[in-house]
């Protein structure tokens, strides 16, 4: 069973924050390199922080995650029904330094539909969805997205980190547009080894909220191998809609999805399936080949049909993200 208490939940993530080599949260310049070696996406080491510092995010985080349970036992008894699909509005910002970091237009539309195929089910690579997995695949989340404005701004700054400053004027970025209605992305330039990072619904509309892509690794035309696919924003996108990591940011630990198969930790590069690992005395094939791993762009092509329910409780008419209905 893939359910935890919510304040064990907590605790676990903090525990693999403090414990885990596989990301790497740098905020000073200094300490970020150029080129990412191994996908890392520090947003659940980032909420970790805040639910153990901040007693209101944590009651949020709580409420989301009732909400959640009663949305997906509900449905399951045919009691609700998800609130149809949804186009939630986006504004890119862009932060650029060099003409390589200020993503053109063609790039940023690139992105939405790369964003709009892979959250529809519609993904050409969803062909390699093995069998064993058919059956819980997603398909279509019934969540797709437009972009509604592009803000673009010059900067001196080389390197950012993860203390979002890039999402504030006064140090250096821009403001979010409309938080609770719109679905913010910064695109910044070198963020050394992290491809991104992104919030979780109970930080729905502050000011901060939203999922940031290092330049680099945005969209697919151009963008620096082996995450060149618009993946690194499917992944993020998937934190924003409240998913975690699939193992759980701790060994054998729990995404909260009863269909993703516990497994033991990240998964890298480009694996073979079927690739086992043993948790709880079971072995079985893990779901490498979800967008919510750390494989390689060209590796990972499905959510599964636990992860859809959790999307569609976080964007429904009850949901923390019910804002986002604004068209």
């Amino acid at each position: 069973m893939k359910k935890l208490l919510f304040g064990a939940l907590a605790l676990g993530m903090l525990a693999a924050c403090n414990t885990t080599t596989e990301s790497t949260e740098n905020t000073t310049d200094d300490a970020l390199t150029s080129v990412a070696s191994r996908k890392s996406c520090p947003s659940e080491e980032i909420r970790a922080n805040l639910l153990a510092t901040n007693p209101e995010a944590k009651a949020r985080y709580s409420k989301i995650e009732s909400g959640v349970d009663s949305f997906i036992k509900a449905k399951r008894a045919g009691r609700v029904n998800a609130d149809g699909s949804i186009d939630i509005p986006v504004v890119v910002n862009v932060l650029y330094k060099t003409a390589a970091e200020n993503v053109s237009d063609a790039k940023i539309a690139e992105q939405i539909a790369i964003l709009n195929a892979d959250f529809g089910g519609t993904n050409t690579d969803a062909s390699k969805i093995p069998t064993e997995f058919s059956g819980v695949k997603a398909g279509d989340t019934k969540v797709r997205f437009h972009l509604v404005n592009t803000v673009r701004k010059s900067t001196t700054k080389t390197k950012w980190g993860t203390n979002d400053a890039m999402k504030k004027s006064t140090t250096g970025g821009i403001n979010a547009t409309s938080p609770s209605s719109y679905f913010n992305i910064w695109v910044v330039g070198n963020m050394g080894g992290i491809l991104g990072y992104a919030t979780f619904p109970e930080s729905a509309g502050l000011w901060n909220d939203g999922v940031v892509i290092a330049a680099p690794y945005f969209a697919a035309t151009g963008a620096t191998a082996p995450y060149n696919l618009g993946r690194t924003a499917t992944h993020e996108v998937g934190h924003y809609l409240n998913l975690r990591h699939i193992w759980g940011d701790a060994t054998c630990g729990s995404d909260l999805v009863a269909d993703t198969p516990t497994q033991t930790g990240a998964n890298y590069g480009k694996p073979t399936y079927p690739m086992y690992n043993t948790c709880g005395g079971v072995s079985r094939s893990v779901m490498f080949m979800n967008y919510m791993d750390y494989v390689d762009d060209a590796a990972m092509f499905m959510f599964s049909a636990g992860q859809k329910d959790r999307i569609q409780a976080t964007v429904a008419s009850a949901g923390p993200r019910a804002g986002l209905r604004t068209y």
